[in-house]
């Protein structure tokens, strides 16, 4: 009998476990959506469902992914056509749950303002942050989604004074970047301490190309650069995302997805680190779906965090699965 494919139902539904507290109400506050065409297609029918998987998700945060640009718009202008396909699915039955929208801009624009007010605009209320890249793939054909960033973007005084304006009008800054690259983030972060930034996937620990089999290294170079970054008041950390193929667990090619527990067992310490440097209080948990839903289900990385959280006060608990973004985030 043929495996069923990777990240597939048939195949999810290989490892299905029962939910853990599924009163507990949790939000989710970094996934996308893409329309049919999409790279990744993912609409609000196929969000919903996993949502609905057990878990009781009171809202979620969509952050930019590249989906559903306006190509007749100019340049910088076209990813406001992603704001707008995200707040159209807000607007339909089941997609109030979707209560902030981080979107993407070139914060090195001189006519940034223009930009960010077109978002607030199409957002309807939801536009709570900008993600700009910063990961740039030192191996790009080993990666599954390799970023393409210039090299030395967090050091451009214009990307730096965009960094700064978001902080000015309130508004967030996600950084995608890969564990390499946690130093240009450290200097940012402190020349632009009037922002929020907010670092996603735990900074990205790669485990492919050069860095398959390296996992301690990566480990050992990365803590003392979290212990810096939880130094920076302005710095919040999403945990999640570790279930990426370029993140090198090999789930998204395996016979079946792991369970919560050997989520945990594989993975749990980078949590615990995070969270024993920066505090509850500064952490919230990320789903990254669809992204990781090529290696793990909804229901199980849910089932993951909510263990992870069991372990801390119920206050530390509720910052972790949800307080946290919804200060964060203002939902």
């Amino acid at each position: 009998m043929n495996m069923p494919t990777p990240g597939s139902q048939q195949w999810l539904d290989l490892v299905v476990e029962d939910v853990v507290d599924p009163a507990t109400g949790v939000v989710d506050p970094h996934h996308h959506l893409w329309p049919p065409e999409g790279g990744l297609p993912y609409g609000l029918d196929d969000l919903l469902t996993d949502l609905g998987d057990g878990h009781q998700v009171d809202a979620t945060v969509f952050v930019e992914c590249g989906a559903a640009y306006r190509r007749s718009d100019p340049d910088p202008m076209a990813p406001v056509g992603e704001t707008r396909f995200v707040a159209d699915a807000a607007d339909q039955p089941g997609g109030e749950v979707i209560r902030g929208i981080v979107a993407r801009a070139d914060l090195r624009l001189d006519n940034l303002d223009e930009v960010l007010n077109a978002h607030d605009a199409a957002a309807g209320g939801r536009f709570r942050g900008i993600r700009h890249h910063l990961a740039c793939a030192d191996d790009p054909e080993a990666y599954r989604i390799p970023g393409a960033a210039e090299p030395d973007l967090a050091a451009d005084r214009s990307f730096r004074r965009g960094v700064r304006r978001l902080g000015e009008r309130g508004l967030t800054y996600d950084a995608w970047l890969y564990h390499f690259q946690l130093d240009d983030l450290i200097d940012l972060v402190r020349a632009c301490d009037g922002t929020t930034v907010i670092l996603d996937h735990f900074g990205t620990p790669v485990g492919v190309g050069r860095w398959a089999g390296r996992r301690h290294e990566v480990w050992e170079g990365w803590r003392p650069r979290m212990a810096a970054l939880a130094a920076c008041e302005n710095v919040v950390v999403k945990l999640g995302g570790l279930a990426m193929p370029d993140n090198g667990y090999g789930w998204d090619t395996a016979e079946r997805p792991p369970s919560s527990d050997e989520m945990l067992a594989a993975q749990g310490d980078w949590y615990r680190a995070t969270i024993d440097e920066f505090g509850p209080h500064r952490c919230m948990f990320e789903s990254n779906f669809p992204v990781d839903r090529w290696s793990l289900s909804y229901r199980t990385v849910w089932n993951a965090f909510k263990k992870i959280a069991a372990e801390y006060s119920t206050s530390e608990a509720a910052d972790l699965l949800g307080g946290t973004a919804r200060r964060v985030y203002s939902i």
